[in-house]
């Protein structure tokens, strides 16, 4: 595969989207472990990653986001690290394989779940050593690149990509989740603004930046702008499909994939060079934003 920094000097790239809200298509019910389905539901994960391809992805996210020993410990599965993230590599490399296509495959980590030392009690030690073990599997699976999802601690994204950058040869998306104040101002949860992330995440390493989860594609549509700003590095926007809604336990998200898709243009002026979708978001969504970019490369 093309080193996909270099390729994304001339190329738009499309990602894929909800990895949760397919499982649930599936049939995962509601406090199952999703990534150990790598394991024991296979064929439903290279199902999953099929409609992503057929919807146009040039990039697939493994079904690996809570699969550092840190979540999955609270399943009792801490001891299947390395077959849940190896499995999860090949399930989605199947699906390449079966495409056709080069497109490439990103190893998803998420973060420990845990609040850091002084705020919480897990050690920074501790979050780099469950990062480092899970991109070593990752790696072994064959993945093309890492993907480092949802974070909001500036210090917890740091020591995930550090443990990439300094214990395998893979390129590193890193991908923050940002609200946009009513005055504008934009931080995450733990107040994190877009300054302090693009020097932080630089210097670590990072080889692409970005942002996904948030309130919506249009405060997406902010952050990238605020991000370019900051930066010359590549950029990814993985917003949700607008906004969540509960209604008898269920929480589902209103943004139709036509609604998603008109802002692509919006997203690539900001400065985007990869666009996909976070919650509620689904093939057809990814498939009108492919649309949307092939059209706008045609003019």
């Amino acid at each position: 595969m093309q080193d996909i920094v270099k390729l994304l000097k001339n190329k738009v790239l499309v990602c894929d989207g909800a990895m949760g809200t397919m499982l649930q298509k599936y049939g995962l019910s509601a406090g199952e472990c999703p990534e150990y389905w790598n394991l024991t539901q296979a064929e439903k994960l290279v199902a999953v990653h099929k409609e992503y391809l057929e919807a146009g992805a040039d990039i697939i996210i493994t079904n690996t986001f809570g699969a550092s020993s840190l979540k999955l410990s609270k399943f009792n599965l801490e001891g299947k690290l390395r077959e849940i993230n190896i499995s999860g590599a090949a399930n989605a490399k199947a699906a390449v394989k079966k495409s056709g296509r080069d497109v490439y495959v990103a190893g998803d980590i998420g973060p420990t779940g845990s609040l850091l030392e002084p705020l919480g009690f897990l050690k920074i030690e501790e979050a780099y050593e469950a990062f480092k073990e899970q991109a070593l599997a990752l790696q072994e699976g064959g993945v093309d690149l890492i993907i480092i999802e949802t974070m909001i601690a500036v210090e917890e994204t740091v020591a995930a990509v550090r443990a990439v950058k300094e214990n395998t040869k893979l390129p590193v998306i890193a991908c923050m989740t940002f609200d946009v104040q009513a005055n504008k101002d934009i931080r995450s949860v733990m107040g994190v603004d877009i300054e302090t992330m693009v020097t932080e995440l630089t210097n670590a390493g990072a080889d692409i930046l970005g942002s996904n989860c948030g309130n919506g594609v249009e405060q997406m549509v902010e952050v990238i702008k605020a991000l370019r700003s900051k930066t010359g590095k590549p950029l990814i926007a993985e917003p949700n499909a607008g906004l969540p809604k509960l209604k008898d336990g269920v929480i589902s998200y209103d943004g139709t994939p036509e609604m998603l898709a008109s802002f692509t243009e919006a997203l690539l002026s900001a400065g985007a060079n990869i666009i996909g979708g976070c919650c509620g978001t689904a093939p057809e969504h990814i498939k009108q934003i492919k649309n949307q970019i092939e059209r706008r490369n045609k003019k």
